[in-house]
């Protein structure tokens, strides 16, 4: 099969600190001479050269969706741009077979001072869709964007998000074969943001191919074949979204060596000093199976004595969402105080959590008996909180759609006309005969 996107030996240079020529008149030509004849007698210069992208080689196949991830300056706009001929590459050959639509920045061909409505005809010309096109998908285009009260107020009263609602609704009904979507989702709101991934997953189903940036890891590994990880201006990894988004975390782990933070609140002053987590192997790793049971120690240095503390372990998907939270309260542990360097273990009940990585948040609160009554933190303030990293779950191929975490019930029952039927063949390990036998392991937990 031909490739739809081929790139041999892409490259990208820009002059940083370089000032671009204006336009002006004969005057301030000759004057602009005479200053830059005075800047080449000085040794120094205020310029420098910064390769965007160097020697990029890749190719991507027709309905294909590819994420691309990496740090803020890695170049992953820089390359939408010249996929989508915005700019042009200092070096190498880009070949592209098919009709494009892109998304790269918040109202991209949109003119401030024309109404939405005539934005949309505008920026519809700029895709290169037909006048009789964009008139036969208006209605829809208006529809799915959300901005129907406001389709004859001028842009730039918009707010950013109305932007991205509008713009995003013309290039989505551009039906192209090649669609290049750039880091603007996170502007709409959430339910948007659903209607966007659910248009671009129809776009999938209809063969369009769809390059991603996204700082959303989720959104990476759950919508996209194949990601692609860009660091410096190079392709660092590419492959399985699973494997590429993991050499991505490591790598920013190993460059974030950042110590654990700490606060301080009414005089008494806790510092989380570390945190580590212990496999069914007994082994400390940050990556785990689908229901394994995992220990966890909390380490910890309380400067001065604390009566009755709470100590809680969270875990938080990316995007934000609290799993759960372990603390020694719920459990009962009452823990009458800490002082000097402290630790605390706990034995966590088998991690059945969708494959994924989590966040680990840290705090110790003050005592639970306070004058808002006891169990309310709600309105104190952490005497420490700390993130360590995150982990990893590996296991059954589950997805943000089959939620947070998957247990098993007890028994299912179905009734119908004639008969009723039950089912109780249901165990911890239940899961496994669907996606295979589970992974042995050796138990040292007592």
């Amino acid at each position: 099969m031909t490739p739809i996107i081929r790139a041999e030996g892409v490259s990208k240079k820009y002059r940083i600190g370089e000032k671009r020529a204006a336009y002006g008149t004969l005057r301030d030509t000759v004057a602009n001479w005479a200053a830059a004849a005075v800047r080449r007698n000085k040794t120094s210069s205020a310029s420098e050269t910064l390769w965007a992208l160097k020697d990029l080689n890749f190719e991507v196949e027709p309905g294909e969706v590819v994420g691309i991830i990496g740090r803020n300056g890695a170049g992953k706009s820089t390359l939408l741009k010249l996929l989508s001929r915005v700019t042009e590459p200092t070096s190498g050959r880009i070949e592209l077979y098919g009709r494009i639509g892109s998304l790269l920045e918040v109202g991209t061909g949109f003119h401030p001072e024309l109404t939405g409505r005539e934005n949309v005809y505008l920026y519809g010309a700029i895709l290169g869709m037909k006048r009789a096109e964009i008139k036969r998908k208006f209605d829809e285009i208006v529809t799915f964007s959300g901005v129907e009260r406001f389709l004859d107020t001028p842009v730039k009263h918009y707010s950013s998000g109305m932007y991205t609602r509008l713009a995003f609704s013309v290039a989505a009904h551009l039906e192209p074969e090649i669609m290049l979507v750039d880091e603007v989702l996170a502007v709409g709101d959430i339910a948007f943001q659903q209607k966007c991934l659910d248009r671009m997953k129809r776009m999938k189903e209809n063969g369009t191919t769809i390059l991603l940036v996204s700082h959303n890891m989720s959104i990476v590994q759950s919508a996209c074949q194949r990601a692609t990880y860009l660091s410096a201006g190079r392709i660092a990894a590419e492959g399985k979204p699973a494997d590429v988004v993991r050499h991505y975390r490591d790598d920013v782990r190993r460059g974030n060596q950042t110590g654990p933070a700490s606060l301080t609140s009414g005089g008494e002053e806790v510092t989380l000093t570390g945190f580590e987590m212990f496999g069914a192997d007994g082994e400390c790793r940050r990556n785990f199976t689908f229901g394994e049971r995992v220990r966890i120690r909390i380490s910890l240095n309380a400067a001065r004595r604390i009566e009755s503390p709470v100590i809680t372990f969270g875990i938080r998907r990316p995007d934000g969402v609290i799993v759960c939270n372990f603390t020694n309260w719920y459990d009962n542990f009452k823990i009458d105080f800490i002082e000097g360097d402290c630790t605390l273990e706990g034995w966590l009940p088998p991690l059945r959590l969708v494959p994924h990585y989590y966040e680990i948040h840290v705090l110790v609160w003050p005592t639970r008996h306070t004058q808002h009554g006891e169990g309310d933190i709600s309105r104190l303030r952490p005497l420490a909180s700390a993130h360590f990293d995150d982990f990893m779950i590996e296991g059954p191929a589950l997805t943000e759609d089959d939620g947070v975490f998957q247990e098993p019930v007890r028994k299912w029952v179905l009734t119908r006309p004639g008969g009723r039927i039950e089912f109780t063949d249901i165990d911890s390990e239940t899961i496994w005969k669907v996606y295979g036998e589970a992974p042995q392991q050796e138990e040292v937990f007592s």
